[in-house]
């Protein structure tokens, strides 16, 4: 069960564990969110409560923060806005003291929210990219009046190095400033090296519980798994075996995922209805948490898309439609209840200054309501960054093509025994970028 409180606006529910407890690395990591103004970079393996620590930074602090990201699904995910709508940035590559980059006038929305904003948080950082960063930087500075790194402001950096990377072009890596960067990523930047952030990282992981697949996971995920250990993953290896019920099938690309979905959909002849979702307002139809025509069938495995404010199921959840009418959606989830489903609403939202409570809220641009349902048989690995399954089986195709790309696979699963695996992991699948891993042995990270 979880428990529902709100942030300091009042607009916006946050939900925690209501087995949270703030203690060893997360105390500490807490503290200097809370009680220093130094720029800290909070890290930590897959499961180790990063996204339960930073709701639980937002329900509790007293600062005036933002909280941004750097795609508009995980700037929705989190509750915040994206990097380059707050900050105007141009939609292309950035170069240093890029000349669009200017200081904003005396009536820009945006301008008081910055000079009364203590802490900037950046989650999923390890998709921002260095220019981007160092934009961050140069915009702080010349709105605040201040050389200092981000202009005086606490940052908060939250993500793992060793998940999903920034999506960078070879062309747009060789053909811009980029190449002057000793890699794409947030830490190449020269603001993060002149802040010098201090790093914490959690160690404890509540997604596994069992030791040796924890180490397994670990192995993997630091590029240093053996024979012995592929031989231990490729055990789970069961191409003619039928998938567990409730087990989500992870793909490497969105047209695999979308075609097991459909064929899978249409092999129903149960009855069906189709919902269509209500778009009120600036809503970017791409961020569409469920889809506008969103078409079920009784027996059709489903996938939760956001948090229930009584508890009932998470944003991953995965549960087998039970019954529909045009007005009615029934699912039945792994632990054998049955819930009627209710449409909610998605709000994008920008951030403004109130002036009454005198602290950073938000208002809303545009909504988009529909049932929290996706057709959840497969969806691909990326989309599945910071979900937790039971049962998983994982099909890399021809392979995994992208730094980290295994190690998320893996780590959704709460179990090795349950993984199912449709190809064989080989030693090339396993992909570490060399800057990551020289970033990593500087900070002491493991």
């Amino acid at each position: 069960m979880n428990k529902v409180d709100r942030d300091t606006s009042g607009k916006e529910s946050i939900i925690i564990p209501s087995d949270f407890r703030l203690e060893d690395d997360l105390a500490a990591a807490y503290h200097m969110m809370e009680f220093t103004n130094e720029t800290l970079f909070l890290t930590g393996r897959a499961g180790t409560g990063k996204s339960t620590l930073l709701n639980y930074f937002r329900k509790t602090t007293t600062k005036k923060h933002v909280v941004l990201a750097p795609t508009g699904l995980a700037a929705l995910h989190v509750g915040g806005g994206t990097i380059h709508s707050f900050f105007g940035f141009p939609l292309r590559t950035l170069v240093k003291d890029d000349p669009e980059i200017q200081p904003w006038g005396k009536g820009h929305p945006r301008l008081r929210i910055l000079r009364k904003m203590e802490t900037l948080i950046i989650d999923e950082v390890s998709m921002v990219r260095a220019d981007v960063l160092d934009a961050i930087d140069l915009s702080l500075r010349l709105n605040m009046n201040n050389d200092l790194p981000f202009g005086g402001k606490q940052l908060i950096f939250i993500g793992d190095v060793f998940q999903l990377s920034p999506v960078v072009s070879s062309q747009d890596f060789q053909s811009t400033d980029l190449d002057s960067y000793e890699s794409p990523y947030f830490f190449s930047a020269d603001a993060f090296r002149a802040s010098r952030p201090k790093v914490a990282e959690l160690k404890k992981i509540y997604r596994q519980q069992d030791d040796d697949f924890i180490y397994l996971l670990n192995r993997i995920r630091m590029n240093n798994a053996d024979g012995h250990d592929l031989e231990a993953l490729n055990r789970r290896y069961r191409p003619g075996e039928d998938e567990h019920e409730f087990a989500v099938s992870l793909t490497s690309v969105n047209a695999i995922a979308d075609q097991v979905n459909l064929q899978k959909l249409m092999a129903l002849k149960t009855h069906g209805e189709v919902y269509r979702g209500k778009m009120d307002g600036a809503f970017d139809q791409r961020l569409f948490p469920a889809s506008l025509q969103l078409s079920l069938r009784e027996g059709a495995q489903v996938m939760m898309v956001k948090n229930d404010l009584q508890g009932r199921w998470v944003n991953g959840t995965i549960g087998i439609v039970d019954q529909l009418t045009p007005g009615v959606i029934m699912v039945r989830f792994a632990d054998g209840a049955i819930h009627r489903i209710e449409p909610v609403t998605w709000e994008r939202k920008a951030y403004t200054w109130d002036k009454q409570l005198n602290t950073i809220t938000f208002e809303v641009l545009g909504t988009y309501t529909q049932y929290p349902i996706r057709l959840a048989w497969a969806m691909t690995i990326h989309k599945s960054q910071g979900l937790t399954f039971d049962n998983v089986a994982i099909d890399m195709g021809r392979g995994a093509f992208a730094h980290g790309q295994l190690y998320v696979a893996l780590s959704r699963c709460r179990t090795l025994e349950g993984i199912t695996l449709k190809s064989k992991i080989n030693a090339r699948d396993m992909i570490v970028d060399e800057a990551v891993e020289y970033f990593a042995g500087r900070c002491g990270l493991g």
